[in-house]
């Protein structure tokens, strides 16, 4: 009697035991390299000295001078890519340190007026009313 249900219930273990193996997922690790790491602490290092630079007092009353809501500058800085945050923060390294920072502040309004016009004539936003959006 055992022989006679053996050479099924084999037959059946071992389709079972081949289906359980083709349906187990191995999991795959890999090596991040360095590189990626470091690009990726230096884009959260670049964001927060902008958002440092933007929390300044005379940065926001050169936002509010020039019609800009700070706040909804922040937003447009925070959506920018990594690559476009490094070179905001490669201009402000190459700007000279010391004086009064006027020129600082002004050329910071520009720069982040230029982004927010960009994407208010692309029609990602509605800040600016004198740019046209097709309806």
């Amino acid at each position: 009697m055992i022989r006679y249900i053996a050479k099924p219930l084999s037959l059946f273990l071992i389709f079972a035991f081949m289906l359980f193996n083709l349906t187990a997922v191995s999991a795959k690790a890999g090596l991040i390299g360095t590189e990626a790491v470091m690009n990726a602490l230096q884009g959260e290092k670049s964001r927060s000295r902008i958002a440092v630079f933007l929390d300044r007092q005379d940065v926001q009353k050169s936002f509010l001078a020039k019609g800009i809501d700070p706040i909804q500058a922040k937003k447009r800085v925070a959506s920018l890519t990594d690559r476009e945050v490094s070179q905001i923060c490669n201009v402000l390294d190459q700007l000279p340190a010391g004086g009064d920072g006027v020129g600082t502040v002004v050329g910071a309004v520009v720069l982040i007026f230029l982004i927010l016009l960009l994407t208010d004539i692309l029609g990602f936003t509605h800040v600016f009313p004198f740019v046209k959006h097709p309806k």
